[in-house]
């Protein structure tokens, strides 16, 4: 049997967060899909979705119409 190839995955980084991931997380968050925000940072989107909620960030009501959800 051939050997299967792992597929690399991009490192996700789950220790403390640095000011400049905060500051495009406030920046991005509002108006980006959490995943999308999430791969950007480098970052689990569980993990970006309980950041934002600690910082008291939300959805801009723009972008939640645009989805169908305001």
């Amino acid at each position: 049997m051939a050997k299967r190839k792992k597929a690399k995955k991009k490192k996700i980084n789950t220790g403390l967060w640095t000011k400049q991931e905060i500051k495009m997380l406030r920046t991005l968050f509002p108006k980006t899909r959490t995943r999308e925000v999430a791969a950007t940072i480098g970052r689990p989107p569980e993990a970006t979705k309980k950041k934002a909620h600690k910082l008291g960030l939300k959805k801009s009501k723009r972008y939640l119409k645009s989805i169908g959800r305001a």
